[in-house]
Formats: structure tokens, sequence, C-alpha cells
């Protein structure tokens, strides 16, 4: 199953109890890094670029709810967009 995917305005709220804060999520993602060596050979990611992700399921954490997800607005969303728009 697709979950819907995330946006600046948009957030997942379970159908099923309501949740809104607490997911397990889980996802494949490609991505390049640019890793920093120091001179004992420790590394440190400094750059990461995703070139594709894709979410497999969530779950939710208040009732174990699988792929119950739902995208709903962001409070104030709208309001954080308005002002700009109208410019």
């Amino acid at each position: 199953m697709t979950v819907p995917a995330l946006t600046a305005e948009t957030r997942w709220r379970c159908t099923l109890c309501g949740n809104l804060t607490r997911f397990d999520v889980t996802r494949t993602a490609r991505v390049t890094e640019f890793l920093h060596f120091d001179l004992a050979g420790e590394s440190k990611v400094e750059e990461t670029e995703v070139l594709s992700e894709t979410v497999e399921s969530v779950r939710c954490r208040w009732c174990n709810a699988v792929d119950q997800v739902e995208l709903v607005a962001r409070p104030g969303a709208d309001e954080a967009q308005g002002p700009a728009d109208q410019g």
C-alpha cells in the first residue's frame, strides 16, 4: 500500500484513533553522502542528498494500526501562505 506523502502544509492522522504525533515509519531511501574521515579513521556524514525515498508503511504508536493514515492540514498552514500569495 502506498502511504500518502507529507508536504509542508500537511501531516499524518491515524484514521482509527486520531493520533497526530507518534508513528513508526518504514522507508527506503537512496542517498549520496559526503563522508569526512579524521586521521584516526572515524567518519562523519557532512552532507546528504536524498536521490529517492519511498515510505513503505506507517504504524500508529497509539493503536498499532498499520497503514491507516490520512493527510490532514497542518495548523496555520493556510495563514503562513496567505500573506505571501497576496503579495
